[in-house]
């Protein structure tokens, strides 16, 4: 097999067609790296506007509407939901019977409060009786099964994740990146309060804000699982509400600066790339590339490859612990 250099470099998002986000909005994260990024984008996007919980239904309607008009339920496979002014009608006893409010960053972590409690963000519209399952557990990669939405879309059970062992909601894989980056945004739009939130996922601290853990599993999905023109409609549809946006989806990037491959690298505006998880550092090679194994690799699709050509690929690399690693690359 050949010999993979991992690097950043850059690779330009294709088919969204929206608005570049407005100009200079992330200017103040030049410069800087690690936790002070994470704060400056914090000072970014902090004081949205605040929405009321009965809001959320109206707002749904523009952030969460699929192509055919209905609901866009991430939780489950077999809903058909249409809009309405209040759809939690007590009838969630089955999957597929209505549909709620669901907080992915669960409120009883941040106590209730406000102005998390309403932040478009982390609300989506979801089955109730999945919701339900769901509960407050943290998301996660499930080995044994307890329970599961249909066709096993998403699960419940005891976690497969190294460094933790309780139980974990594990949603479907092209919803993955999603909540990632929803994460990524909650640690980082209420930076100053974090801190006092309760959760097997966070750290009790600022930064890094989770525990190693779920910060493995949170950069892990967000690598395999890129931004998707639903994610880009849905950030500017909640600017358009709240005022406000998730960096993460812009500058997927960002979150390498914050917590990932490139934490000491100084960030330079100028070269990031909207949608992008690569960015243009004139080749900048991770510290681990020379430690690191191929143990398998695949095109951007999950099918494995064994004489990969020319292009772009996920690489899956083993460290000298034994814990495997995912990372994009480029073969040329």
């Amino acid at each position: 097999m050949k010999k993979y250099l991992l690097i950043i470099s850059l690779w330009l998002g294709i088919g969204f067609s929206n608005a570049q986000p407005l100009s200079g909005y992330y200017d103040s994260v030049d410069g800087k790296k690690a936790q002070a990024v994470k704060t400056a984008l914090c000072d970014a996007i902090d004081e949205h506007t605040q929405r009321t919980y009965k809001d959320l239904w109206t707002d749904f309607r523009t952030t969460d509407c699929r192509p055919d008009g209905k609901v866009w339920d991430m939780y489950s496979s077999i809903t058909n939901y249409v809009f309405g002014t209040d759809q939690n009608t007590g009838g969630g006893g089955r999957e597929g019977a209505d549909y709620n409010r669901e907080h992915s960053m669960p409120k009883s972590w941040f106590h209730d409060g406000y102005p998390m409690y309403t932040d478009l963000f982390h609300l989506y519209p979801t089955d109730s009786y999945i919701n339900s399952m769901r509960s407050n557990y943290p998301f996660g990669e499930v080995g044994t099964v307890s329970k599961q939405s249909s066709g096993g879309f998403s699960k419940l059970g005891k976690s497969a994740v190294p460094g933790y062992s309780g139980t974990v909601f594990e949603p479907a894989d092209e919803y993955k990146g999603d909540f990632a980056r929803t994460y990524f945004y909650m640690v980082t739009r209420y930076e100053a309060q974090v801190a006092g939130w309760s959760s097997d996922m966070l750290s009790g601290d600022a930064y890094p804000a989770f525990t190693d853990w779920a910060l493995e599993v949170l950069l892990k999905w967000h690598r395999q699982d890129p931004v998707s023109d639903k994610e880009v409609d849905r950030n500017n549809a909640v600017y358009g509400i709240q005022h406000n946006r998730n960096p993460y989806i812009d500058y997927p990037v960002l979150a390498e600066f914050v917590w990932g491959e490139l934490k000491g690298v100084p960030v330079d505006v100028a070269k990031l790339t909207l949608y992008s998880h690569e960015y243009d550092a004139t080749a900048v090679e991770s510290p681990l590339a020379k430690e690191l194994v191929v143990v398998g690799v695949y095109d951007l699709t999950g099918r494995s490859i064994e004489r990969p050509s020319r292009g772009m690929y996920i690489v899956n690399y083993r460290r000298p612990d034994g814990s495997v690693v995912s990372r994009k690359i480029i073969e040329n």
